[in-house]
């Protein structure tokens, strides 16, 4: 497997509140093996790539759900894992 880092935002359109979506996106991350910062304006993810990019995949199918979305990724095998002085 490869490990990967992924920098996520979603962006729910024509909401009346946007927390519904991004808890939406918190809720599919925990059911991954993967390890997250989120922050106020994006989310941190690192792991094998495999558990990333289901993570990914159902974080979009749950916001999607809820309404009209846009979701940018940065997704990277270069980028230091969060505590990691060498990768």
């Amino acid at each position: 497997m490869l490990g990967i880092t992924a920098q996520v935002s979603f962006y729910p359109l024509r909401q009346e509140k946007l927390s519904p979506s991004i808890k939406a996106a918190t809720r599919a991350f925990d059911h991954h093996d993967i390890e997250r910062e989120t922050g106020p304006m994006s989310t941190l993810m690192w792991g094998e790539d495999d558990k990333v990019f289901a993570a990914l995949h159902e974080a979009f199918l749950r916001v999607a759900a809820v309404g009209e979305t846009v979701m940018t990724v940065t997704i990277s095998n270069a980028c230091p894992w969060p505590g990691d002085k060498e990768k």
